[in-house]
């Protein structure tokens, strides 16, 4: 029988008949190179055809050739070659069935100190035991020859054979003599076998374990593998040559090249057959075995009794336990993190090493994703077409499968495990997160801070987007939120450790449960911890910028997003359209929606997209509140009075009105108004919900309350103040009075079209065109001017005009006698003509009504009823009286039989009238007119027409 030489690598001796304790305690398997290349088909070791010549790739044969072993793997005599005097007494024929290494003198001290009883009746576990304990102890000379023996002829077990027969026949009847054929064959129906749901000639556990360990033990050198070993030969040489054998290396180095365009295809599939055993049992890794021993032993992560021996081998297992024992701050050795990082960047470089992604989705890679498979690009594919990128959706098992091997590989911890993000980022990295060290968890999250911005690119924005719909599913998959929240997490919201399974938890449920908790008062209780907030706060801001990566939102708006949004497709407008749409969403939809509206009112900064495009106006007028730790909703107040500023640019002026125009919807929406008048609420406005009309029902409320003069206000002081400000902020933009935007949308359109809204520019508009406008747009215009005489300080336009007149005349007046004041100070050599233009536009308003005239209102509140009653019979609450209820006090007052009070605000009206009709007022011409007197206009029209600084009165004895 022809006999292996030495390796082509000379620092690879194969097998020394003479052992040292040295090489025994390095424990490296070089002897089964001949177990490897005996086809499972031959029953006797006779049978053998060994290559001829050097076709091997191997040098010269050893000194002393090995001792050949029996059918039944015991040590014995073949072929008449002697036997080693070491094992010559082992080798009785009572033994021809049911050997036992564990009976053999030479193994016993070492079985009995280093291996549990119940392992000696099995060759196969005293073989995997004395094999995991070789680094740690040496074992002695004789025993470790019988194990090389031993393992010479392992595959020569009937049970290989028949399985292989079985499985590999068509290998077996093409080549009986190719170098490992037999052992690659089942190997490969062991990784396809998990791949499938259906086999056709499924292999029995005990096998499985069995073909399992034969892999382990040709984990130490890749000359062992005899079909990776020829299928590698010239990629070893052109990729690994300085690489010395043993301990793995080769492996190692062959696998961190399998991706190159000079591997060949046939070592790359070899290769890869090798990964997948790994993922099945991480001892068929040798340095992972090596490097992660003692930890695993550390964190107990093989030692649950209940699980199935396959399950715990699994690679996942391994990684999910180990980092696990990292993210709760354990130590781990360094040598097992950097093991951990190559398999798991093994994990994403290459989709098919996960059976289950193979398994459930095949249709989705063959569909979306062929030809993708290298460098992790068609696992991207596939983060893809689950996000719903490519217009369709995902299998739950296929989802289920992405899912998990997301939280195997832990990408978020080391950004650089995903070879195809690291590549699509790293001009972004170098440029926007040069600052944050290489490998930190921060770069994921600089980056998404980054999204959207000029700095961005996109090949990294869509590998980003694709890889953050994943981590956003399961909360621990970022690291920085799992270390600053599991203490949190675990006291209110009930999870389990990091490595555990969440079924029972839906995707997003514990974050949704963390942020429900960041934005609780005091009084409300159970609070996060500052730390986490701020991380919760963080998740937040970036969440925003995409719908997708709020699982909770997205299950439940499915449908609506589809059919209010689906031409929606650009930068935050999906959520934009969901709130546009607020009262149209189903309630589940309109629930996630009206909450998360709720929290950006408290926190704006989740509107990220919005703050970025308002950076000019904060830095420069609301620099103090946005520096604050705590937004309680004072940035977007301080936006909200400062729209008009010259810093202000149409993005910024568009979100903020946007964010107005939503708060209308609901009084939930305004943190602020909330938070100071919800007792108010509650007590006064039950059952109303929309902002506008709980703003009504309070300031009817706190109107009526003035007007009767009561001694203690039905609305809190807090409420009041901050009932203003909302008023304020109404009263700048027609649209944020829906029921009068409504009614006057017509009016709007045929009388105002070439005006722009914001400033109360379209509602100074309607007011100028009142007499044309229809009825019920009439009406609401005149109700709204009667609540800004009685108020002026609503007077959006007045107040905004005459700002620096206010501040020279009437900084120590009551708002409610604002007008009042400037009408007296209007005549002022100081006074701006352009407020003096509004204030007159002002006078000529409440000269249409008396009710539009508080001050004489309330003055000849009792001469009203006892001179003018059938006027006010005819009266509507809506409309003007035309002046007509003036002009019946002024013959009053000619009769002299008004009260006092009376008598001097009409004395004060005529004589005011009678000013401007002379055209002693300077008012420009636009606003001159005898509009200052309605019954004026009606009964002097023609004289007026011709009317100079001589006027005399005319011939009409009302004129």
């Amino acid at each position: 029988m022809g006999q292996p030489t030495l390796s082509a690598h000379a620092d690879v001796p194969l097998y020394s008949a003479t052992i040292s304790p040295k090489m025994a305690a390095s424990g490296r398997v070089h002897l089964l190179l001949l177990l490897m290349s005996v086809p499972f088909c031959l029953c006797t070791v006779q049978g053998l055809k060994a290559p001829s010549g050097n076709g091997n790739g191997l040098g010269n044969p050893p000194a002393n050739p090995p001792v050949p072993v029996n059918i039944i793997g015991a040590p014995g005599p073949v072929n008449n070659v002697p036997v080693a005097p070491a094992v010559a007494a082992m080798t009785q024929p009572r033994r021809a069935t049911g050997w036992k290494l564990a009976e053999e003198q030479s193994c016993r001290d070492d079985l009995t100190r280093l291996c549990p009883k119940h392992t000696w009746s099995n060759n196969l576990a005293v073989l995997e035991c004395l094999q995991d304990r070789k680094e740690d102890t040496e074992i002695a000379v004789d025993c470790n020859h019988l194990l090389w023996n031993y393992k010479l002829n392992l595959t020569m077990d009937p049970k290989f054979e028949s399985v292989a027969m079985e499985i590999c026949k068509s290998t077996i009847t093409e080549d009986i003599h190719s170098q490992g054929e037999v052992i690659a064959c089942l190997e490969k129906a062991l990784v396809r076998e998990a791949e499938q749901q259906d086999q056709a000639h499924p292999i029995r556990e005990e096998c499985k374990k069995s073909i399992m360990r034969v892999a382990e033990l040709s984990s130490d050198d890749f000359h062992l593998d005899r079909f990776l070993y020829f299928s590698c030969r010239e990629d070893r040489e052109r990729f690994c040559e300085n690489t010395q054998a043993g301990e793995g290396k080769v492996y190692k180095c062959l696998f961190s090249h399998k991706f190159e365009e000079a591997m060949s295809e046939k070592c790359r599939e070899a290769l890869t057959t090798r990964q997948k055993l790994i993922t099945q049992d991480y001892k068929v890794s040798y340095s992972l075995t090596k490097a992660c021993k003692a930890d695993l032993r550390k964190h107990r992560c093989n030692l649950d009794t209940n699980m199935p021996r396959a399950r715990e081998a699994r690679l996942s297992y391994l990684l999910l336990c180990l980092e696990s024992a990292v993210h709760r701050g354990r130590t781990v050795s360094e040598d097992c993190q950097g093991e951990m990082l190559e398999y798991r960047r093994m994990l994403i470089e290459d989709f098919s090493l996960s059976p289950e992604i193979v398994l459930h989705c095949r249709g989705e890679i063959e569909t979306h994703c062929s030809g993708l498979h290298r460098k992790g690009r068609t696992l991207h594919c596939l983060m893809r077409v689950g996000r719903g990128d490519k217009g369709s959706t995902v299998d739950g098992l296929c989802q289920s499968a992405l899912q998990t091997l997301i939280q195997s590989a832990d990408p978020g911890s080391d950004y650089r495990i995903d070879r195809a993000l690291n590549e699509a980022c790293e001009s972004v990295i170098q440029t926007a997160c040069k600052h944050i060290r290489s490998g930190d968890p921060m770069i994921l999250s600089c980056l998404m801070e980054h999204l959207y911005t000029e700095k961005m690119v996109e090949d990294c924005e869509s590998r980003l987007l694709e890889l953050q719909y994943f981590i956003s599913r399961d909360w621990k998959l970022d690291p920085i939120l799992y270390k600053k929240c599991q203490g949190d997490a675990a006291r209110l919201c009930h999870t389990h450790g990091w490595n555990e399974t969440s079924e029972l938890m839906p995707p997003g449920a514990v974050f949704s449960c963390l942020y429900r908790h960041a934005y609780r008062t005091e009084e409300q209780g159970r609070r996060l911890s500052r730390d986490c907030k701020v991380e919760v706060q963080r998740i937040l801001h970036q969440r925003a910028l995409d719908v997708k990566l709020d699982p909770d939102l997205q299950k439940r708006c499915l449908t609506d997003l589809g059919k209010w949004c689906s031409d929606k497709t650009g930068t935050g407008q999906e959520l934009e359209c969901l709130q546009d749409h607020l009262e149209d969403l189903l309630s589940g939809c309109g629930e996630v929606v009206g909450n998360l509206t709720e929290l950006q009112s408290e926190d704006i900064h989740i509107e990220a997209l919005l703050i970025r495009a308002c950076q000019p106006v904060i830095q420069s007028h609301c620099h103090d509140v946005s520096d604050n730790q705590v937004d309680t909703g004072d940035v977007m107040e301080c936006l909200v009075q400062n729209k008009h500023q010259k810093e202000m640019n149409s993005k910024c002026t568009v979100g903020v009105t946007h964010f107005q125009l939503i708060q209308m919807k609901d009084f939930r929406f305004s943190y602020k108004f909330k938070m100071a008048c919800k007792e108010d609420v509650l007590k006064l406005c039950p059952n109303i919900k929309k902002k506008v009309d709980v703003v009504i029902c309070l300031s009817t409320t706190v109107r009526n309350d003035t007007l009767q003069d009561v001694k203690e206000q039905r609305v809190s002081l807090k409420c009041r103040k901050q009932l203003r400000v909302e008023e304020l902020e109404m009263s700048e933009d027609i649209r944020l009075e829906p029921e009068l935007y409504d009614v006057c949308k017509t009016d709007i359109g045929r009388l105002c079209s070439n005006v722009v809204f914001g400033n109360a520019q379209m509602m100074e508009c309607l007011k100028e065109r009142k007499k044309q406008l229809s009825q019920q747009c009439h009406q609401r215009v005149f109700k709204l001017q009667e609540g800004e005489m009685l108020d002026p300080e609503l007077d959006y336009q007045l107040m905004r005009v005459c700002k620096q007149m206010i501040k020279r005349f009437c900084t120590d007046v009551d708002a409610k006698n604002m007008l009042q004041c400037l009408k007296q100070n209007k005549n002022s050599e100081l006074m701006d003509p352009k407020c003096k233009q509004m204030i007159t536009k002002r006078q000529i308003t409440q000269n249409t009504d008396y009710r539009l005239n508080p001050i004489l209102r309330k003055a000849c509140k009792a001469d009203i009823p006892k001179f003018c009653q059938p006027i006010l019979n005819k009266a509507s609450d809506d409309s003007e009286l035309e002046g007509q209820v003036i002009g019946c006090l002024k013959l009053k007052y000619a009769d002299q039989r008004l009260s006092p009070d009376c008598e001097d605000q009409i004395r004060d009206w005529i004589l005011q009238s009678l000013l401007r009709s002379v055209n002693i007022d300077w008012t420009p011409p636009e606003v001159r007119s005898v509009n200052i007197d309605p019954q004026l206009q009606i009964h002097c029209a023609e004289e007026v027409r011709s009317v100079n600084i001589d006027w005399t009165p005319a011939t009409d004895p009302l004129c």
